[in-house]
């Protein structure tokens, strides 16, 4: 009998195999998609104006992107969870007010009045998670009664007119360059890093896609949704203000005028274009960011080609309507599959 073992592969011979392997895990990285949209976005604004990849530029994108993509980011941990979250923007702006009050008119030092309004947004969060878990009541209805009552008390405080005079701190952490990053950028990285961590390497984050891809099985399971709802509404209501950190060093004054007005539709939209399902339960923060840049490069696109201000939000809505679309047409195919 011949016992002899095969000849073990060559790495001439293996070569091929594992690169289609590769290729293939690639393609079906449910974010290849996106990713490769920005890509392609990027180049061809490069190539059309060559000003669009300046230094210069790419910064001003790096202090936008920042803004946005922290309410992105906590307005996807609420989807997760098979909610929605339309209060960022008004509370982001709300926090660029409070820290501004707290701060030139209540007297307090830019840190104190950071902790202060981190305070009240954690609590913002805390009545949304409660008023979802405990009193069942509908996402939408909570955070679009304080996307309204928010708004009232930007224009109470203020009465319409800036607050100036700001701490310096305010200043560095929104316009502070680090090796010519710019370091809302880098704070951004890190909180995406952080949230890739929890959801993707921990037993809370794993119950978080349990919680909003079935409930029923989650409880069943011995999870505590409502535990997690909660946190991530207050994570996401948290994530606005630190937002607002950012918005309001670099503005240099607390203004009412329109801060974070419709940057919960560029949240949402960046979500769903990254590949979160609006049903919950799904999508990756890889993906989100991915979004978020997409976003940031159209948006800057457009204001480098010098297209009328106007057509953004009728770019952002189509936009939205085509990600919100695929999103259907994909929980449609995923359902039939199962």
């Amino acid at each position: 009998m011949n016992t002899s073992a095969a000849p073990a592969p060559t790495g001439a011979d293996a070569g091929p195999g594992a690169r289609t392997s590769l290729a293939r895990r690639l393609l079906n990285t449910p974010e290849v998609g996106v990713v490769a949209a920005c890509l392609v976005v990027f180049v061809a604004l490069s190539v059309d104006k060559p000003t669009f990849a300046s230094a210069v530029n790419l910064q001003g994108m790096g202090f936008d992107l920042a803004q946005y993509g922290l309410i992105a980011i906590g307005e996807s941990l609420v989807i997760l969870t098979g909610g929605i979250d339309l209060s960022v923007g008004a509370l982001l702006g709300t926090s660029v007010i409070l820290m501004s009050w707290f701060n030139v008119r209540a007297g307090l030092p830019p840190v104190l009045a950071i902790v202060v309004t981190l305070v009240i947004a954690g609590a913002v969060g805390l009545i949304h998670g409660l008023a979802v878990t405990r009193l069942t009541m509908p996402p939408f209805v909570v955070t679009l009664v304080t996307y309204t009552v928010a708004q009232g008390v930007t224009l109470a405080i203020t009465s319409g007119t800036s607050i100036t005079g700001i701490g310096g701190l305010f200043s560095d952490v929104g316009q502070m360059y680090v090796a010519q990053i710019p370091l809302p950028l880098i704070l951004f990285v890190i909180v995406a890093i952080v949230a890739w961590f929890f959801l993707e390497r921990t037993y809370p984050g794993r119950q978080v896609y349990a919680v909003g891809g079935n409930p029923e099985a989650a409880r069943l399971a011995g999870i505590r949704g409502e535990r997690r709802i909660v946190s991530m509404y207050v994570t996401s209501s948290l994530l606005s203000a630190f937002a607002g950190i950012m918005v309001l060093g670099r503005m240099g004054v607390g203004s009412a005028s329109g801060v974070g007005v419709g940057w919960e539709l560029s949240a949402i939209a960046a979500a769903v274009i990254g590949g979160v399902g609006l049903a919950g339960g799904q999508g990756r923060i890889l993906g989100i960011v991915a979004g978020t840049v997409l976003l940031e490069l159209i948006n800057n696109g457009l204001t480098t080609l010098q297209i009328n201000a106007n057509y953004t939000n009728i770019v952002l809505g189509c936009v939205l309507g085509v990600a919100i679309t695929a999103d259907r047409l994909r929980a449609r195919s995923v359902a039939r599959r199962g």
